[in-house]
């Protein structure tokens, strides 16, 4: 399928018989909606593309990561009342927790997979949203966990921080999909694939994510368009 790249050639592309278009199209689908490897090698098929369900699982291993960060460099600091909340998820029978932030508009700001949610798993989560944010946020909104409180009054004690009842929905129903996603997946196999597959998800969420039923179907399909073309860009500007 492909020569090992190397270093100095920039073009990510370069040794794969495949369009870069196909690839594109291939790790949308893939982040995009609830789907298994083998499910898009049918849809593929389905347009005379025939390719194995491994390559598109290499395909999505590799270029997802590059596609999300771009994107995420490209939408710099989101909303500055963070949403904090974690969820319990079984790795190879192994409880873990998935750490998630979202801002006050629902995206999502980061997540990061750990086997504890004591204090030092919270304060490594809040480091990772203030070195990724590049700052603090004006309020930090969580549930009564310790673990929250303890880290945020060594980290960041003049935030302002809330644990209202119910002022966290949000960020507890956007486990959802990962939820979603979990079951299609059958588990996750490892700590660093659920991290590297998740840390994408919620990339291509922010980015396809409108409110649809909130909208006329007009600004829909404008704000949908604009979405296709940044997905694009951020592909198209690695060949």
């Amino acid at each position: 399928m492909c020569d090992n790249l190397p270093m100095k050639n920039p073009n990510i592309y370069a040794g794969y018989r495949y369009p870069a278009q196909i690839i594109s199209h291939t790790v949308w689908l893939y982040h995009r909606f609830t789907l298994s490897f083998r499910d898009i090698e049918e849809l593929l098929a389905a347009r005379g593309i025939v390719v194995s369900y491994e390559t598109i699982r290499q395909w999505c291993k590799k270029y997802g990561a590059i596609y999300c960060n771009k994107l995420k460099k490209n939408s710099g600091k989101l909303g500055d009342t963070w949403y904090l909340d974690e969820v319990f998820i079984k790795i190879n029978g192994v409880l873990h927790y998935l750490w998630r932030a979202v801002d006050q508009d629902g995206d999502e700001i980061d997540i990061l997979v750990q086997k504890r949610k004591n204090k030092t798993a919270a304060m490594r989560f809040f480091k990772r949203l203030l070195k990724g944010q590049g700052g603090t946020s004006l309020k930090v909104v969580t549930d009564k966990l310790a673990s929250y409180s303890a880290a945020k009054k060594e980290l960041i004690p003049s935030v302002e921080h809330s644990t209202v009842q119910y002022e966290n929905n949000g960020c507890e129903l956007s486990h959802q999909p990962t939820r979603q996603q979990e079951r299609q997946m059958r588990k996750f196999k490892s700590q660093g694939r659920a991290q590297r597959f998740l840390s994408c998800h919620g990339v291509v969420n922010n980015l396809f994510r409108f409110g649809r039923h909130l909208m006329q179907a007009k600004h829909y399909r404008v704000f949908r368009d604009r979405s296709f073309s940044e997905w694009m860009g951020v592909s198209a500007s690695q060949i």
